[in-house]
């Protein structure tokens, strides 16, 4: 019992990390999209470069998310009981994986742009995988959660 509560802070160790450095690296993210917009740079806001500002917007406001998260993931792993310690083997992996890749196929997505049709690059395609990902993590956390029976204290 005592080596599953500690693999549930180890685990839960992991996904603050992940979570806080993620964080960081998105809101990163919003402030040079920000200052590219402050400085009216035209490679991000002309018109013919709608396209990758949106995919660049998404990439950040889904990074923002998925670091959230991911810091909520290590806080609800840090309640769990030690029956419920299997959550780490399904959820973890797939709320990391998801968290990495739906934001990086929105920015690689707006790296280069077909300029006959306005559509993102193939790294879009990074969007849908992660989307499934991130579903199944918070799905699999979901069941886990709803499950648990309250404590009753007199």
């Amino acid at each position: 019992m005592q080596e599953s509560l500690e693999r549930n802070a180890a685990y839960a160790l992991r996904h603050f990390k992940f979570g806080w450095w993620s964080l960081l690296f998105f809101l990163s993210l919003g402030i040079v999209l920000e200052t590219m917009h402050g400085f009216k740079i035209g490679w991000y806001l002309d018109v013919s470069n709608e396209t990758r500002r949106l995919m660049w917007t998404l990439a950040h406001a889904h990074g923002t998310l998925t670091a959230l998260i991911n810091i909520g993931f290590g806080a609800t792993l840090r309640l769990l009981p030690a029956e419920k310690t299997q959550l780490h083997r399904i959820a973890s992996p797939n709320l990391i994986a998801g968290a990495i890749l739906l934001p990086a196929g929105f920015f690689i997505g707006g790296i280069k742009i077909y300029v006959n049709t306005g559509d993102p690059n193939l790294g879009i395609l990074l969007v849908p995988v992660g989307a499934a990902l991130l579903f199944i993590g918070v799905l699999v956390t979901a069941l886990t959660i709803r499950s648990m029976r309250t404590e009753k204290t007199d």
